[in-house]
């Protein structure tokens, strides 16, 4: 009688170990599951040099794929137009080609990020340097789901020019050759090393930028399809 007892016990047992975490099970085993409980943003990193296209590209992304557009240096500049008592500070870094404090851009893009419904994000323009960088993980890293960084490489000689003729009618203080020359310097010192950093993990996808705006799209579409984004 008492092995009887003891055996229907240890049946019990085995039962509820079976049965009792079935749904943590599932949440563990389906990915997709545990995705919508995380419920981080998806991000890309957008960069590349000046004029490289980064903008008109991110239109047609947001267009065909639903993406957030969110440009450090069109948030900045708004920020610097709404009287901000940073609004001078911003305006002498963008005139010099200068990369603003992080503390600055950073609290943009995670003030523009809390306030979407769309929780898919181009990131346009950042990080840009080693400051930016290091604060981005310490406030960012574990909140957020990196995808990858597009990377739109693209010819100084194209850039300049597409930059020049843009100078005609955007009014932007810094599409001028001065400023060019000067953001072309802080590109290619501060910016280049975190394209490294990130093809050194394997999350750099590089487009060459050249062809007409059409063109770049085509690939940047087989890219997204090949990723798992279309």
């Amino acid at each position: 009688m008492l092995i009887k007892y003891l055996s229907l016990l240890s049946t019990i047992s085995e039962k509820k170990i079976l049965c009792f975490p079935k749904s943590d099970f599932f949440i563990r085993l389906n990915p997709r599951f545990t995705q919508r409980m995380d419920n981080k943003p998806l991000i890309i990193f957008v960069l590349g040099g000046p004029g490289a296209g980064k903008g008109t590209q991110c239109e047609k992304i947001v267009q065909e794929y639903g993406f957030r557009h969110l440009s450090a240096g069109d948030l900045l500049r708004e920020e610097r137009r709404s009287g901000s008592k940073d609004g001078d500070l911003i305006e002498n870094f963008i005139k010099e080609g200068k990369i603003v404090p992080v503390e600055i851009t950073l609290g943009l893009i995670d003030k523009a990020m809390e306030k979407s419904n769309v929780k898919k994000f181009l990131i346009d323009g950042f990080p840009r340097n080693e400051d930016n960088l290091s604060g981005w993980n310490k406030r960012m890293q574990t909140k957020v789901d990196l995808k990858f960084v597009l990377f739109f490489e693209c010819t100084q000689g194209t850039c300049v020019e597409r930059i020049l003729e843009r100078g005609k009618s955007s009014g932007r203080s810094d599409d001028n050759r001065e400023s060019l020359e000067k953001r072309f310097q802080t590109y290619t010192n501060s910016t280049t090393p975190i394209i490294d950093h990130y093809r050194k993990q394997n999350l750099v996808r590089t487009i060459q930028a050249d062809s007409s705006p059409d063109q770049v799209f085509k690939i940047v579409k087989d890219l997204f399809q090949k990723e798992g984004l279309s």
